[in-house]
């Protein structure tokens, strides 16, 4: 499943929505929006859309199901404006091995950060910066 949305990620939620039926190890990796950046403290960060990115997100999740033996996948990616400790985006897996959701998650969240159809602009406290 892939989720793009502006409203605040909800961890529990999440968990929920994963299915785990038959996984032994259910993974969930948030990435947060960091207090300091480039040596510069951030006042946080403004997601838009520059592209498909329902498409680019579902084209990660088929290549994490094609490389692993997992049971499930979900991707969520936030847009819009993003507060320092907020959620920027959410990988979580679910595989009846452990190897098998560490290495997933740990591709997909690479994937998620070099995404083509979203622009990023953090905004540090005195100016903002492409």
């Amino acid at each position: 499943m892939e989720i793009v949305t502006n409203k605040p990620v909800d961890p529990a939620t999440m968990f929920e929505r994963i299915r785990k039926s038959e996984g032994g190890s259910v993974l969930l990796h948030y990435a947060v929006v960091k207090s300091q950046t480039g040596g510069q403290v951030s006042a946080g960060i403004r997601f838009e859309k520059a592209g498909d990115i329902e498409g680019e997100l579902h084209a990660i999740a088929v290549d994490i199901k094609q490389r692993w033996k997992i049971e499930d996948v979900l991707l969520v990616r936030r847009i819009g404006i993003l507060d320092v400790g907020d959620i920027i985006s959410l990988i979580a897996v679910s595989a009846p091995a452990s190897t098998d959701a560490f290495d997933a998650c740990r591709y997909g969240l690479e994937r998620l950060k070099k995404m083509s159809s979203l622009k990023k602009n953090e905004r540090v406290v005195g100016k903002e910066r492409t």
